[in-house]
């Protein structure tokens, strides 16, 4: 057998799996017996078929948010092998060597890996295993593209990408690192493939390098724990994962408001000068974020404390804020610094991830000696959150900040853990590397659902599968350029094909100092259009500092997005019923529109809107119209789709179209949401020519007659018709 170098290595120490046997058959699974151990075949829920081999006893930590309803199973033999029916989904499986294909009535979704040799022999085996990981092999149809895998960068087609769960401090977005990664593929023609595990996975989707004709990937773990999902559009397959992984909970309307950030606001004094100019220069804002350098003594990280000499009354500065109608996020981390006098005392408690002897590992961003040079990167211990003393005590220590006002903690990091720490439950850093900023991120929202004042929710950079029910991400350190612009509304993108509604990205990038205007004024027009909107960035990022027409141009979209809050709360609504992400992907708004999935930088905001931000300078476009009528908001004039356009855009705008047949439900522009009514501002419903569908709002239906009229319009509301 010949096989390409890579193909070679990728495969070497793995034993192919070649037969099996039917061991059992039981109500809602089959269980059958291999070489490898025993392997069941169940229907996890309608549309959702489960191949497992199980490990040894490993720890759970709740990936799985639904529970299986052991649906019940057809069991028939076939020629050198047997089928297993569920609904309309049917499993085939073969002999020699075990593979097989996943049909949806009498469409074939999926099959095990057809790459052959000249002599014809596979050149993959579709399922093999060695002790520490499992390799599974499967095909792919000649110009079938792959999305889902998480927030990654470049291309949303991943065919021809080579991918890694593993969630790592990207520091910047130019590269295949990221934050947000779990093991959940799909495609349009279908099908979805969620690999349920807290470890590594490796997945070569069309990757030249191994099979340019196949999806394969290597699973890091003991067990091999697959899911197969069928749906018949991309928004099902979104649907039927996130059922099994988690909603997303409802973020708090405040939150769809303005949040102001840099790196890093060194006072009290000049943190409330950027508040108090904020509202002097009629600038809506809701949140004020106080950055990793901003509220403490940097050596001796994270322990809660707020710096006395630069915050010498921090209840007192709060009220302050909140007297302005802004409210404060407070930056954290799981990490605490072997200078501060606290760490023994954890230490001594077990409170922190340790090495293999015993001893707490200390976890070094630079090399010694040179890992003292940087204040706010001490070495450090890494808060173990499988043990539950740990886990409490860092969740009852926020009480103190909640207590005095505080809105909302910034979760950052959490993607340091090393492959060869041991947990307090026995874990390794392997397995608990990705699943950790899971647990982390729940401590936190479990902290503000228990003592703040305000409604729970996150400002959470690191993810993994399960990670949405925590709201909200945000896309880490994109590069101060027009590539970082378009890669954070590619990764805005992304997450959402993952199973992860709600995003933001730091308008103006995060790295190096202050953008030219014109970059920022299309950074601040993509993040006002985005699920959550934050400035940040190492350097200044308020819009004054831009000039008077960035400012201009910064403060109208910025009303034009208070406007939207209704529209926002009412996609937050469906995410929470669904999973569909606020910011949709075209091949996800039109997966049969095959050239609306190319256009890869302009997506849907819900329904109604489709937004192409400007990613170069000088303000051309290239955006595509899928069939129907668009109406454009700018110029107030229909377009005809489906169609290719190219325009250059004055700075002050970007394409922004009305989809026919749907509402926008719009309320006041305001300075902040304080001055909203309770629960549901709504001024105004545009419709887009005649509608062809309801809207569920906080608190009301709209509902729609079978000629297009509203029903149940609220008093004093305005219908505006286009």
């Amino acid at each position: 057998m010949i096989l390409h170098h890579e193909g070679i290595q990728l495969q070497k120490g793995y034993e192919p799996l070649e037969s099996f046997r039917i061991k059992t058959v039981e109500p809602g699974r089959v269980i059958f017996s291999t070489l490898a151990g025993d392997f069941e075949v169940s229907a996890f829920s309608s549309g959702i078929l489960r191949l497992r081999f199980p490990g040894p006893a490993q720890p759970d930590y709740g990936i799985l948010a639904a529970s299986s309803e052991d649906l019940p199973l057809e069991v028939a033999d076939l020629p050198n092998g047997c089928q297993i029916r569920a609904g309309n989904l049917t499993l085939e499986l073969f002999n020699g060597p075990l593979r097989i294909r996943l049909w949806d009535g009498s469409r074939l979704l999926l099959q095990s890996v057809t790459d052959r040799t000249i002599e014809g022999h596979l050149r993959f085996s579709p399922f093999a295993r060695r002790s520490d990981s499992w390799l599974v092999s499967m095909a792919l149809g000649n110009d079938e593209p792959i999305y889902g895998l998480g927030e990654k960068w470049a291309s949303l087609n991943r065919r021809g990408q080579r991918i890694h769960s593993w969630n790592e401090d990207a520091t910047t977005l130019n590269s295949e690192l990221s934050y947000k990664n779990t093991p959940f593929a799909w495609s349009p023609e279908g099908w979805g493939l969620f690999t349920h595990t807290p470890s590594k996975v490796i997945h070569g989707v069309g990757y030249p390098n191994w099979s340019h004709r196949s999806y394969i990937f290597q699973v890091f773990d003991r067990e091999l724990d697959l899911f197969f999902i069928s749906a018949p559009d991309p928004a099902g397959l979104i649907e039927r994962y996130t059922h099994l992984t988690g909603r997303a909970a409802l973020p708090p309307r405040w939150s769809y408001g303005m949040w102001m950030s840099r790196a890093y606001y060194r006072t009290a004094e000049e943190a409330l000068h950027v508040a108090r100019t904020l509202r002097e220069r009629q600038i809506p804002c809701d949140v004020l974020l106080l950055d990793g350098r901003a509220w403490h003594t940097m050596e001796d990280r994270f322990d809660f404390q707020w710096d006395p000499a630069r915050y010498p009354d921090p209840p007192a500065f709060v009220r302050q804020l909140r007297d302005l109608g802004i409210r404060l996020n407070l930056w954290e981390y799981s990490y605490l610094s072997t200078r501060n006098p606290l760490f023994n005392e954890l230490a001594d408690r077990g409170f922190f991830l340790k090495n293999p002897d015993g001893s707490p590992y200390i976890h070094r961003w630079f090399p010694w000696p040179y890992d003292k040079s940087w204040p706010h990167l001490m070495p450090s211990g890494i808060l173990d959150f499988t043990n539950p003393e740990a886990y409490a005590w860092f969740r009852d220590q926020h009480q103190a900040l909640f207590e005095i006002g505080v809105s909302v903690m910034k979760t950052d990091y959490g993607e340091a853990v090393p492959a060869e720490v041991v947990a307090y439950n026995g874990d390794s850093g392997a397995r608990l590397h990705n699943i950790y900023t899971h647990l982390y991120n729940r401590c936190v929202y479990e902290a503000a659902d228990q003592y703040s004042q305000d409604e729970p929710m996150v400002w959470g950079r690191a993810a993994w599968a399960g990670g949405q029910r925590y709201p909200v991400q945000w896309g880490g350190d994109p590069q101060s350029d027009w590539e970082g612009l378009a890669a954070s509304v590619r990764g805005a993108q992304a997450w959402g094909m993952s199973g992860g509604p709600f995003y933001a990205h730091d308008i103006g990038g995060f790295a190096v100092g202050n953008p030219e205007p014109e970059l920022y004024v299309r950074w601040a027009q993509a993040g006002v259009l985005c699920s959550h909107t934050r400035f940040h960035g190492l350097g200044e990022r308020e819009p004054w500092v831009y000039g008077q027409e960035a400012e201009d141009i910064v403060r109208r979209w910025l009303s034009f997005r208070y406007r939207l809050i209704p529209y926002l709360q009412s996609l937050a609504l469906q995410a929470s019923q669904t999973g569909l992400p606020v910011v949709r992907s075209m091949v996800l708004a039109f997966p049969q529109d095959r050239l609306a999935w190319q256009a890869e930088q302009q997506y849907m905001l819900g329904d109604a809107l489709l937004v192409a931000p400007v990613v170069v300078p000088g303000g051309k476009v290239r955006y595509y119209l899928p069939r129907g009528r668009w109406f454009d908001l700018w110029e107030q004039t229909w377009v005809e789709g489906p169609g290719q356009f190219e325009r250059v855009m004055p700075l002050d705008r970007i394409p922004v179209f009305g989809r026919e047949g749907w509402l926008l439900p719009l309320g006041p522009a305001v300075q902040h949401t304080g001055l909203l009514k309770p629960d549901l501002d709504l001024q105004e419903i545009w419709a887009f020519g005649t509608p062809r569908i309801g809207l569920q709002l906080p608190g009301i239906a709209l509902q729609v007659d079978q000629n297009g009229r509203l029903l149940n319009l609220p008093a004093g509301v305005e219908l505006k018709s286009f």
